[in-house]
Order: structure tokens, then sequence, then C-alpha cells
């Protein structure tokens, strides 16, 4: 890092945690990104203004009048804009110190996980066990969060781990309801802000500090009373995503 690195980064720099060897590993790490959305864009935000070396966004939908309340990489002059590419842009302008990849399209089976870190953003519980199973396969750790309403959760399923949980322990596919708009929800945009902000922080302390586990639990967010709990998460022996050798 040149002197002006240096003192871009230096708040993190100054942490024991982290110091100069840990934003190296930061500045080295790709992180993928599905979905640009309320939880998207102050995830990519933080992770673009930490230094991280390279970002991939995944969304295939445009910007509409009703995403601003929330989404804060966006303005009016974004509106009916790829999402994706209204995100590279302000992450761009961010930090240009960040390679910043759009991708305008929906994360499929055939989508690449290899990363340091997968943040699923996402709104629909198909994405979410289609990422699960796909990082599974490439032992990426994923940072998962769902707002909804004033209540919001995160969890990190560190596929490096051969213990860890994974989110079909948590919420396994065959239950899962019928995918609706989301459009019928509201959501308090803080939530969203909160709720990005913890994936960005799970997925940094996963690349920079990994004796800080971010893995095993879910935590739960009630922002009407601004409490939050933790679930204790174990890996379901019977789980056919993370169990038994990671069989898919």
């Amino acid at each position: 890092m040149d002197d002006s690195l240096l003192r871009r980064y230096s708040r993190h720099i100054l942490l024991d945690e982290i110091g100069v060897e840990g934003q190296n590993k930061i500045r080295a790490a790709k992180i993928i990104i599905v979905g640009a959305g309320g939880l998207g864009c102050p995830a990519a935000l933080y992770l673009a203004a930490a230094g991280v070396g390279e970002i991939v966004v995944y969304d295939d939908d445009e910007t509409d009048l009703t995403n601003l309340q929330r989404q804060i990489l966006y303005s009016d002059k974004n509106l009916g804009m790829p999402k994706a590419a209204a995100a590279k842009t302000a992450l761009e302008t961010a930090n240009p110190d960040c390679k910043i990849t759009a991708r305008t399209e929906r994360f499929s089976a055939g989508s690449d996980a290899a990363a340091a870190a997968v943040l699923d953003c996402s709104d629909n519980y198909e994405t979410r066990h289609l990422l699960n199973r796909a990082c599974a396969r490439q032992k990426t750790p994923l940072v998962f969060g769902a707002a909804s309403g004033f209540h919001g959760q995160t969890a990190a399923f560190d596929f490096r781990r051969p213990d860890s949980p994974c989110y079909q322990c948590l919420f396994a596919e065959e239950d899962a309801a019928p995918a609706e708009p989301c459009a019928l929800f509201g959501v308090f945009a803080p939530l969203a802000g909160i709720v990005g902000c913890l994936q960005a922080a799970a997925a940094l302390k996963l690349v920079a500090v990994p004796e800080c586990r971010a893995d095993g639990k879910l935590l739960l967010i009630e922002a009407k009373t601004m409490e939050f709990r933790e679930v204790a998460l174990a890996q379901d022996p019977q789980c056919p995503v993370c169990a038994g050798g990671r069989k898919q």
C-alpha cells in the first residue's frame, strides 16, 4: 500500500485485530453480493469503503421509485437503470481502489461462488437455498440476511469448517413457503441498513479476523424495541447439504 492507501485505511490498520496484514487480506479478497436491494446496498457500501479488492454484485432488477426509501446506493437519477450497474457506479465513486463487477442477472446454478465470502442479500427462498448449495460445494463462507417489517435476521455459515451448520439446517427447503412478491410487504428502512451492515461486518471478520468466529448463531433483530437475540445453531447430522461429507 502506498501512503494514500495507508491513510485511507488507517483506522482499520490501527486495530490490533486487523493491522496492515489484515487490511492486505481485505484488499486481496473477492466478495460476491447477491441482491443489490435494501440489504445489499449498505453491505456493498461498507465493503467498498473497507477496501475489499473485488466486489461482484448480482441483481437482475431495475431501480424503482419505491426502492429509494431504503436502497441507499440509488437516487432519482438511477430510476429505470439496472441495479447492479447503478451500484457499480456508486461504489466506484465511493472507493476507486476497489474493482466492482456488475452482473445484471440472477445468480443461477451455473454461477461461480468461488470467493472469500458470499453475501445472501436476496429476497426469496429459491435463491437462498441455491446459494447455500453453491457455497457448500465450493467451501465458500455464506452470510445470510433478511428483513421484513420490523424484524431482521442474519447468520454466517463458514463452509470451510466441517462442523458448520448451513441455511438448510435452519430452514429446510422442503418446508419453504411459496415465494410472494416483496412489494406486498413493508420494511422499516433503517432495519435494512442494520442487517446489511451486520452482513458486511461478518464478511470482513471472515476475511481478516479469523479468530473472531462469525458462524454458529442466528441473530434476531426486533427494530421496534431495538432488541437483539442470539440463537445457537448446530449442524443437522441428517442435512443433505452440509453433513455427511457435504453430499449434494
